[in-house]
């Protein structure tokens, strides 16, 4: 079992997640453990209130709200007793038994997970410390949790991404909830994905239609450290209106993905080596940029090229799908660099012109042509090209015929004044 835990500040943003689930039909309230009422005759002031009261007896505390999510393997389908048994014994053990809280069954993923919403606040005010919660508590919890039912550990379900990924699908504006939408897909990415800046989130984000925008240099939002979600259309320029990182639920603002840049310098150092590996065996054939493009997505990775309006290629992005790493090319190595690869693209261009010109000098010879014609018959500044040396010598024996015609009418002219 793979345990996640999110705070924040906002016990309704946590609640409101959950309950749009349950109104698409993608989630259950299955569990309302300390309400006077089931889960099925709860409103959703009654939810909410419940919580709520007990912030309002803290208003120091800003940070209020517990958000976790119980991930299972996939081939976990357990009963719905079971998981409300496993949720009370993990928010027990978490040291979390005695508060309110909502348990949601989502079958929206690969695999049965379970979202838990509750609050620090206790009904005397005292605040229950979130520090090391994720790191110790959880870790205990989860294991013991493990144990007592018998679960597929979180060590042998293979790293957390992968579990608790999804297949994600292109946001096509005007056809779903805009901000839902992209909270889906950014939250996703910025989770399962290691990316070191906004350029290299973005070249996995442009997959999806969607870019983050700090705005030019010289704006206020830029200037204050702001941060927006554009959607994108089928030509990558931004539609509609932008949505605040600040309002996006997991907030992925600026600051937080500053932390997981730092984090994903780390996490990305063991894979480098595998995607220049990839790369190296791609570049033992000289290709043109399209053929390696084409080659390395045959092996899951992902080739952007960055290009100014005159088409002239200043920079490179791989995007490894299997490994979920981003690289500058640069960040590889100056062989890996787009100034590197555009002299390697452009001997291959060199040698395309030579077999061309060898091609076409063996013609000449085929042709046997004049000794006074010489040099490679492509050029024209000085010389004619095949075409017009060949439609010249037409024009020369059309001039001869005209000339021949033209004595034998005389010669009828001649014999009739005669």
């Amino acid at each position: 079992m793979v345990a996640k835990i999110k705070t924040g500040r906002s016990i309704s943003g946590a609640i409101n997640y959950n309950e749009h689930k349950v109104r698409l039909g993608k989630a259950e309230l299955i569990s309302a453990q300390g309400y006077l009422k089931d889960p099925v005759n709860l409103s959703y002031t009654d939810k909410l209130q419940r919580l709520t009261d007990l912030t309002n007896r803290n208003e120091r505390t800003l940070v209020n709200a517990l958000h976790v999510s119980l991930n299972f393997a996939v081939s976990e389908n357990l009963e719905k007793d079971i998981l409300q048994q496993i949720a009370d014994d993990y928010m027990d053990c978490l040291g979390f038994g005695k508060q309110p809280y909502l348990v949601y069954q989502h079958n929206d993923a690969g695999h049965p997970h379970l979202h838990i919403v509750t609050t620090n606040i206790e009904p005397d005010g005292k605040r229950i410390s979130f520090h090391l919660l994720a790191n110790r508590a959880s870790e205990s919890a989860r294991k013991q949790v493990e144990l007592n039912y018998n679960l597929i550990k979180a060590e042998d379900q293979g790293k957390q991404q992968n579990i608790i990924s999804k297949p994600l699908i292109q946001v096509d504006y005007g056809k779903a909830e805009l901000k839902r939408s992209i909270t889906n897909v950014v939250n996703e990415i910025v989770k399962a994905y290691k990316f070191t800046s906004i350029p290299e989130l973005n070249a996995v984000l442009n997959q999806y239609n969607i870019t983050a925008d700090r705005g030019s240099k010289d704006s206020r939002m830029y200037e204050k450290n702001g941060l927006v979600y554009w959607v994108l259309d089928g030509k990558g320029n931004k539609i509609g209106v932008p949505i605040k990182a600040s309002s996006i639920y997991g907030k992925p603002t600026l600051k937080t993905l500053e932390d997981r840049f730092r984090l994903n310098e780390v996490l990305r150092k063991p894979l480098k080596d595998v995607i220049k590996t990839k790369i190296d065996k791609v570049l033992a054939t000289p290709l043109s940029k399209t053929e390696f493009q084409k080659k390395l997505k045959e092996d899951g990775i992902q080739v952007i090229y960055r290009q100014n309006d005159e088409g002239r290629l200043y920079g490179i992005t791989f995007v490894d799908h299997g490994s979920k790493s981003v690289f500058n090319g640069s960040d590889l190595g100056k062989n890996y660099s787009a100034a590197r690869l555009i002299n390697w693209f452009k001997k291959e261009e060199i040698k395309n012109h030579q077999t061309a010109s060898k091609t076409v000098e063996n013609i000449s010879k085929d042709l046997k042509l004049p000794d006074n014609i010489s040099g490679p018959l492509s050029t024209t500044s000085d010389q004619d090209s095949l075409f017009n040396i060949l439609f010249k010598e037409e024009q020369q024996d059309m001039a001869a015929i005209g000339r021949l015609q033209q004595n034998r009418r005389k010669k009828k002219r001649k014999g009739h004044s005669l």
